[in-house]
């Protein structure tokens, strides 16, 4: 039976919301993700200054993945204030989340 993944402290904190009931998999070595890289998956989606492709590059997860990720995570009303962010942020930038 898998455990649930829940995270403690988030940035900007008051952000967590409930626990993903299924272990996130990694896909390149379908190893569930550990708590430690959860927290720094949401840290880094999180950061304006992050983009959905260095995401990728360090974790091996998609953009539909890491907005997944975010969901079972945040908040909803956290989720759809972040979600708005990034499509403003990305409207202004070609390459972004």
């Amino acid at each position: 039976m898998a455990a649930s993944i829940c995270i403690d402290v988030v940035p900007d904190g008051g952000l967590l919301a409930k626990c993903a009931a299924r272990p996130i998999l990694t896909p390149m070595t379908k190893a569930p993700l550990n708590q430690a890289e959860i927290s720094a998956i949401i840290e880094m989606a999180l950061s304006d200054h992050t983009s959905f492709a260095q995401i990728k590059r360090e974790y091996g997860l998609s953009d539909a993945e890491v907005k997944t990720l975010m969901r079972s995570n945040l908040k909803p009303s956290s989720y759809r204030t972040w979600r708005k962010r990034v499509r403003a942020f990305g409207d202004r930038r070609e390459h972004y989340k």
